[in-house]
Parts: structure tokens; sequence; C-alpha cells
């Protein structure tokens, strides 16, 4: 399957989730993958699988002379099957997402955005069912407080290395990112251990001992 198509993203958001993701890269070692847990949904059933297109923001004290200058030029460029991850390095100055920016997201095929920075106009994003993930919420704009500073760049977003392209997913249990070198492992792992815990799911509901099942199958 085409890993930039959108049956992929589609198979990976309607199997899998955070939680088996996050199992299957403990076992391969990467245990450094998830990110912060202060990074919440906008709504309980928002859930986002896609690329990400990375932004780097930091605090400004004037207006600039081209405001939104890359952010813009990211928005433009922006890719279907593209999740917007944005860090504003701690920063709470001001909302770096909102409705507007949504809505030119959605438009260009973009799946949803991650924000390590805080974000507003939520009730009209919430209306609009776009998949935002972020640290809070505030209704100062940018302009003359954060601005972007670097587009498609690596990032460490949530305490995570994020790069341009990496594999983002995020559903009500938080954020992570799969690197593309191990990209194609994980979601085989993941499938698989999907499919055991359905088998181990059934087990459970017939009250059989959790000690003796997770013997037998190791899944919990």
């Amino acid at each position: 399957m085409d890993k930039s198509s959108r049956e992929y993203y589609d198979l990976i958001e309607s199997t899998l989730y955070t939680a088996v993701l996050a199992d299957i890269m403990d076992r391969m070692g990467h245990m450094h993958q998830v990110l912060s847990c202060d990074i919440r949904p906008l709504y309980p059933t928002a859930k986002v699988v896609g690329r990400a297109a990375t932004m780097l923001a930091a605090d400004v004290f004037h207006t600039p002379a081209e405001p939104y200058k890359l952010e813009l030029a990211l928005l433009d460029d922006l890719k279907p099957g593209e999740v917007v991850v944005c860090t504003t390095q701690g920063s709470k100055r001001s909302a770096i997402w909102g409705e507007l920016l949504s809505t030119h997201a959605r438009a260009k095929g973009a799946r949803g955005a991650i924000m390590d920075g805080l974000s507003r106009d939520a009730v009209k994003i919430i209306d609009m069912q776009f998949p935002v993930f972020t640290r809070g919420l505030i209704p100062a704009d940018s302009l003359g407080r954060t601005e972007i500073i670097a587009i498609r760049a690596p990032i460490e977003a949530g305490g995570v290395r994020v790069n341009d392209g990496d594999l983002t997913v995020a559903d009500y249990d938080g954020c992570l990112a799969i690197p593309k070198d191990i990209e194609d492992e994980v979601i085989r792992q993941a499938l698989q251990k999907v499919s055991d815990e359905n088998v181990v799911r059934d087990i459970l509901k017939k009250g059989t001992s959790i000690q003796e099942v997770f013997k037998e199958y190791g899944i919990l």
C-alpha cells in the first residue's frame, strides 16, 4: 500500500491507536516517542493520522515586517495527508492555531494539527470537527507575540524529536511520532498485536484468569 495514500492513513486511523503503537515502539527500544500528556484534543473523538508538516515558533516583541510569513508559506505548501505539528518552545503568550488556519488546512487535504503551544477559536474548530491537539486555549493572537522561525525542519514537540514527514498519530490517549526508519515494522507489529488483543479480549470476557491469559499470550 502506498504510504502516502489516504487509504494507508485511513487504515491506521480505523484499526490502530496510540496505546498499541506506543507498546510496539517500547518493545523495539524506542521508548521516548510519546509527546507530553499536556497536549490534549479539543474534543474526545478527535483522531489524527498523517505526515508531520513541522513548524518552529519563537517569542517576538515587535510586529515583524512580514507577519506570519513562514506560517503562511507552510500552510500554502500543505499536501494531502499532512498534519501540522508545531512547537512554541514552551511559550504560552499567544495562540498559534485557530479556526481560519483549520479551514485552510482542511481544504488543502491536511488531516489535523498538533500544537505544542496554545490555540483559539475552539468552539468553531469543534463545530467543524477538525482534529486539533493543543496544550491549551488563549484568545490572544500570535501577531507581535509569537512568530514561526522555521518550517519543515526537525523540531522537539512535547519532548519528542519530530522530523518533517514522520508519521504522527494522536487520539484521546495522546500523541506520538513514529520515525521513518521503523515505521514499516511498527505498523506491521501493531496490526498483529491488535489482532491478538481481540482474541485475548474475548477470552477475558469469559472470566478466565488474567494471570493465565497473560502467561499464554503476553498481552495486557
